[in-house]
């Protein structure tokens, strides 16, 4: 059985009792939330995986992508990354590999960490094809539902499918007047496959098997925005709307059938579209889970757009997301670097922190007074144990020494709290 379906029957599992406890929330209140979609799960039922929550009422998630390319596969490196990603707070990790080695590489992420898993299945279906000498476009359409099905039975909790590209949706960005077309890999992948075979889409065409096979296992879907916008000047389309309201359509049939469903959201969005791309989603996907990558928010601060995505991720929280794919300083010039997984993360912890402040989590709420009371005393430890990263905060305090305990150098004997504390003590 399925979380959903079993929230649907009135049932409250361990899953959503953990969830509860852990998010401060009534549990019949997330049992609802579940039964309407409105909350997923991700948790294949053959694994013991971290319960997580994701939807409304619940704190914004973040989740930080890993894995090799052709260029670059070490698999010792991508396990560091998982150490890191873990330290610093990521709620999911998504491995993305395309290198030769991709199904090690998953295994061992598998058995580093016990928090979510996620990939894009036609990532490996697309090796596959290529290592058995053909052209990645040739691949059997069969391929990948027995891909999906082996890494279900291997325990991976999400997948991205990218049911909503069609012929009729490829049409569509020909039509466009976009500058960068198709920017997702798995996007592009699948339009290249229905235009050089001339048939469709065979996730969208047999929609209802790949919910079988999710069902059975209960992998949670990530339908994927293979349309989204590469460019600010690409944002808020029609091809973009248009995918939006086919996955629409797929998240209803995805919730009939018991299967657990969260929908993907654009990449580059001007700041001043970024909430009404929140609630077009919501409304046209009757509020099921908005996993975003980003926003981010300007097309000119590569090396930089960790900062670009947090900005956008602030915003689209608050807005109504509830999941924040990081980015890395390194989006669009490299594969990210151990430190560039760390800075990823670390941004869009930022980023979810503010967006929790705006929906006013009330365990959100409480750490940030706690906050507050302990700057006022001066209590370096408590600041250091309840910053989102108190390493780096304790070592900036400590690189130049106050002469007190109740300053620090920034404004030494000019500290606003202390002057009026001495002030209050005479």
């Amino acid at each position: 059985m399925t979380q959903l379906i079993e929230a649907k029957k009135g049932n409250i599992t361990p899953e959503m009792e953990y969830v509860a406890q852990n998010e401060e929330i009534d549990v019949e209140k997330l049992r609802k939330y579940i039964a309407s979609g409105k909350v997923v799960i991700p948790k294949n039922n053959t694994n013991d995986t971290l319960p997580t929550g994701i939807g409304k009422g619940l704190r914004t998630k973040i989740n930080a992508n890993i894995g090799s390319s052709t260029e670059m596969e070490d698999i010792d490196i991508e396990l560091k990354k998982v150490d890191v990603l873990v330290k610093y707070g990521a709620d999911a990790v998504m491995d993305l590999s395309t290198g030769s080695k991709l199904l090690e590489i998953r295994k061992a992420i598998r058995e580093k960490t016990n928090i979510p898993l996620g990939t894009v299945p036609i990532y490996q279906a697309g090796v596959e094809t290529r290592n058995s000498g053909e052209a990645i476009v040739d691949m059997d359409e069969d391929l990948i539902f027995k891909v999906i099905t082996e890494q279900a039975k291997e325990g991976v909790d999400f997948i991205t499918v990218h049911c909503g590209i069609t012929k009729d949706s490829i049409q569509s960005v020909k039509d466009s007047e976009r500058i960068m077309g198709i920017v997702s890999r798995g996007g592009a992948l699948t339009a290249a496959w229905i235009m050089h075979n001339e048939k469709e889409n065979p996730l969208h065409k047999d929609f209802d098997y790949l919910l079988d096979i999710c069902k059975e296992y209960d992998v949670t879907l990530s339908l994927g925005d293979g349309l989204r916008p590469g460019c600010i000047h690409d944002a808020t389309d029609i091809a973009q709307i248009r995918e939006l309201t086919t996955l629409g359509r797929l998240v209803k049939r995805s919730k009939e059938a018991g299967v657990q469903v969260m929908v993907e959201g654009p990449g580059h969005v001007p700041i001043t579209e970024v909430k009404a791309n929140m609630q077009i989603q919501k409304t046209i996907c009757d509020e099921a889970p908005f996993y975003v990558l980003g926003p981010i928010v300007t097309d000119r601060a590569p090396g930089y757009d960790h900062i670009t995505a947090a900005i956008g991720g602030s915003i689209a929280g608050a807005s109504g997301a509830d999941f924040l794919c990081y980015v890395t300083p390194a989006e669009h010039l490299c594969i990210p670097s151990v430190e560039h997984v760390k800075q990823g993360v670390i941004a869009s912890k930022i980023a979810a922190e503010v967006a929790d402040i705006a929906k006013q989590i009330p365990s959100t709420m409480r750490k940030e007074k706690e906050m507050a009371i302990a700057r006022d005393n001066f209590d370096w430890n408590k600041q250091f144990e309840l910053a989102i990263d108190g390493e780096t905060a304790k070592e900036y305090y400590e690189s130049a020494e106050a002469s007190e305990d109740e300053m620090c150098s920034m404004c030494g004997d000019f500290c606003a709290i202390k002057m009026v504390k001495d002030h209050e003590k005479k």
